[in-house]
């Protein structure tokens, strides 16, 4: 598979989209990079990639912003708050959450073929 739409991630990884960053246009997913160091992002990030955190502050949407993400997903049931979800609105960042646990949002975004760069986990 060469991209899936933010509709697919939400199905494979079982996700909501956060009230209020539905996407406007479609947005397309290469990539997943699973981190909650904001310097790994910014280290080794790719083009159209959702990144996954644990990590509720608002500089994981500032990250976002510098790295042109256009999507990030809160795990482990971790939903952000309304400092970052207003931030996310403002410049076109879809946010989700899901219940799973990090290592498992990876797996289930790799056997539905978000595959090109590689899905990467950092510790």
């Amino acid at each position: 598979m060469d991209s899936m739409d933010i509709n697919g991630i939400k199905q494979a990884i079982e996700a909501e989209i956060v009230e209020g960053t539905e996407p406007e246009s479609g947005v397309e997913i290469l990539s997943a990079c699973g981190a909650d160091l904001m310097s790994d992002v910014m280290a080794f990030v790719k083009d159209q990639v959702l990144l996954l955190t644990g990590l509720i502050n608002v500089q994981v949407i500032r990250t976002a912003m510098l790295m042109d993400i256009q999507a990030v997903c809160f795990v482990r049931g971790k939903a952000p708050n309304p400092e970052m979800v207003e931030l996310a609105k403002e410049n076109g960042i879809v946010l989700l959450r899901t219940k799973l646990p990090m290592f498992l949002a990876c797996g289930k975004l790799y056997e539905a073929g978000v595959r090109q760069g590689g899905v990467r986990k950092i510790d």
